[in-house]
């Protein structure tokens, strides 16, 4: 299994950005894909951004040009810019990664973003 160690999450005022932090225990190059997920309170889970091997990149509609999600590969580190942020946004975020040659993916311990008006 993969462990994720999230990171960057706090309290910021509309307009505001925080960056999030994903470090896995393995190498980039060994995880198929990798994403961030969010969970606000009465709400079902849903993917905000995800990141292929290739690179492809994808986002949820209500956070695409607000949101960038990249690596770094030397750092085995999947980072989310948050640009632009709402109320709507807050929530907790996990990352997400599935190894290569895994038939489950691994979760990190998610850090709370709380985004105040």
């Amino acid at each position: 299994q993969v462990q994720l160690v999230e990171s960057g999450g706090g309290l910021v005022q509309a307009g505001g950005s925080l960056r999030l932090s994903c470090a896995a225990s393995v190498s980039i190059f060994r995880i198929s894909r990798m994403g961030w997920y969010r969970q606000a309170p009465g709400k079902q889970r849903e993917l905000v951004a995800g990141i292929t091997g290739g690179g492809t990149t994808n986002y949820i509609d209500s956070v695409k040009g607000r949101f960038t999600i990249s690596r770094d590969n030397a750092k085995n580190t999947v980072y989310l810019q948050m640009n632009s942020l709402k109320p709507e946004d807050t929530a907790v975020y996990y990352c997400n990664a599935l190894q290569i040659g895994a038939t489950k993916s691994d979760w990190g311990q998610g850090t709370q973003v709380t985004v105040s008006s």
